[in-house]
């Protein structure tokens, strides 16, 4: 297996798509301006996409899943407890419609880059896993190809953050970066039950784990149990 990493220009967030050696491949969280890089690879490769995952619901993981999803005629797959987010992305983060707020930090960050505030397009095709109703939502495999990942639920900063873990690699998209972690003061996160995924979910992966977060540089488990502060908290 293969990771090759498109960084958005907004915020920095990290998409990345995953290579099967039989040629499948999944992207994970198209945030804005991956398209092209994206659809590039998918050419130059040859490869056979088969999914859209999203780590979470927030925009700048997702604004670009939805012309992915149209582009290679595959789902956008995420925790049902987040999906609700697709449809209203700027609503749901608590910011209002991005026209009503051009001042907004995202909708400033999007227009810095060239992308329309306004231009959102929500993902036709939408696949889901967990429950909504549940604090937990057991492991649940995905299996693409030869592409196998487990798909673990991490709520905290958003109700259906997940980690997506196949062999020794962990895209924790915004539940932990390194040397600290996801915000939790947004609609839908909440600091107790970041904690409880820290103790639970993040901290008892295997210490040789590498940890591909939403945003910024790899790491992995080991180093984040001695130097994360919130993980020594915990």
């Amino acid at each position: 297996m293969q990771v090759v990493t498109v960084v958005s220009p907004v915020f920095g967030a990290r998409c990345s798509v995953l290579v099967h050696d039989d040629g499948t491949c999944v992207v994970i969280d198209a945030g804005a301006g991956v398209t092209d890089d994206v659809l590039g690879l998918v050419a130059d490769r040859g490869l056979r996409p088969a999914a859209v995952l999203a780590t979470h619901g927030h925009v700048d993981h997702t604004w670009d899943a939805g012309r992915l999803s149209a582009a290679l005629g595959v789902p956008v797959v995420l925790h049902a407890a987040d999906a609700y987010r697709l449809d209203d992305p700027f609503g749901t983060l608590g910011l209002g419609e991005p026209t009503h707020d051009p001042s907004g930090p995202l909708a400033q960050a999007l227009a810095a880059v060239g992308v329309d505030p306004a231009g959102y397009v929500a993902p036709a095709l939408v696949e889901t896993f967990g429950s909504v109703d549940d604090e937990r939502s057991a492991d649940v495999v995905l299996t693409f190809g030869g592409l196998r990942l487990v798909a673990r639920h991490a709520p905290g900063h958003t109700e259906g953050s997940t980690l997506y873990l196949v062999d020794s690699v962990a895209f924790t998209g915004d539940v932990l970066f390194a040397g600290t972690v996801g915000r939790t003061d947004l609609p839908g996160g909440d600091g107790a039950t970041m904690a409880r995924t820290l103790r639970e979910v993040v901290a008892t992966l295997p210490a040789e784990t590498v940890v591909v977060p939403g945003h910024g540089p790899t790491s992995d488990i080991a180093t984040e149990l001695r130097q994360n502060p919130y993980l020594a908290a915990r």
